[in-house]
């Protein structure tokens, strides 16, 4: 079961609060600003900017 999009649509990056997108394979929750990846555990998203990594 992947995010739901009532939940992706109320959840921001906590550090710059722009939206997210959940990424392809569905592994993290991409910011559109500052490019960091929550990951989603057990179908949970860690939205803890220490868990956070920068992808480009």
């Amino acid at each position: 079961m992947a995010i739901s999009k009532d939940l992706l649509e109320i959840l921001v990056c906590p550090l710059c609060k722009a939206t997210l997108e959940l990424k392809a394979d569905e592994s993290g929750l991409k910011c559109i600003q500052c490019h960091r990846v929550y990951p989603i555990r057990d179908e949970i998203p860690v939205m803890l900017t220490d868990e956070a990594r920068v992808e480009e």
